[in-house]
């Protein structure tokens, strides 16, 4: 998998991201750069190539210079997830997408979750998009922070999240306004995907269906403004506890 970026390729050297190659701008070459100087720090073998030569190998066209090739991402287990949030002393705070097929709305999720401080997010093998090169970019850097568990049945997932004292909150519209719930203590929210929103079968699984109030013709958001607009909800509501 190709990482590209400035941004995206510091964070993943400083969180210690397997990379067997980097490949920088030749104009770069002579001049005092982070990205160069934290590649020689951890040992990372460092190619200067031609501006065209970095566009030939870029998936995404914006590499700004940087990509390097690294492992395929490194999904963890939700039992991982939960142990993040006991290390922090926290209530574990978990993110479920049901059917996110969009990268860029993977992305753009990862790094709303990573900046609200959700220790994990869970996506399931199927019918959902994986972790690449777009879902990178996308995120800024925030996926190299974030742990991310790819199971085979969300539904045993959130079984599992229960067992462990989560509440799971299922977003979707139709259900009890969001700013009269408790979305206090250890919790999961369900995100749905972006046009049949959560399955049925994924929604009957939940303690709870909450909703965003609308007021305009259009009756759904974008799937990575919603999840934004709940997890920060989440933290308006620890930080008026404390």
């Amino acid at each position: 998998m190709l990482i590209e970026g400035r941004n995206q390729v510091v964070e993943a050297i400083k969180n210690g991201k397997t990379i067997n190659q980097l490949y920088v701008d030749l104009n770069y070459a002579h001049r005092k750069d982070e990205v160069i100087s934290l590649a020689k720090q951890f040992k990372i073998k460092v190619e200067f190539m031609p501006k065209k030569a970095l566009d030939g190998i870029s998936k995404t066209a914006h590499h700004q210079g940087y990509i390097a090739e690294t492992v395929d991402f490194e999904y963890c287990e939700v039992s991982d997830i939960l142990a993040k949030a006991k290390a922090k002393n926290e209530d574990a705070f978990v993110v479920l997408l049901d059917g996110i097929e969009d990268p860029h709305n993977l992305g753009a999720i990862i790094r709303s979750c990573e900046c609200a401080g959700v220790h994990g997010i869970i996506l399931p093998k199927m019918r959902s998009c994986q972790v690449n090169e777009t879902v990178v970019r996308t995120s800024a850097g925030a996926i190299s922070n974030m742990l991310i568990a790819r199971v085979t049945n969300l539904k045993d997932a959130m079984e599992e999240l229960k067992e462990n004292g989560l509440w799971i909150y299922g977003a979707e519209v139709g259900g009890d306004d969001i700013y009269s719930t408790n979305l206090t203590g250890p919790i999961g929210i369900v995100i749905g995907s972006e046009g049949k929103g959560t399955r049925e079968s994924v929604k009957s699984h939940c303690d709870k269906i909450i909703s965003l109030p609308l007021f305009g013709s259009v009756n759904s958001l974008n799937a990575s403004v919603s999840a934004g607009i709940v997890v920060y909800e989440v933290v308006r509501q620890r930080l008026k506890r404390k």
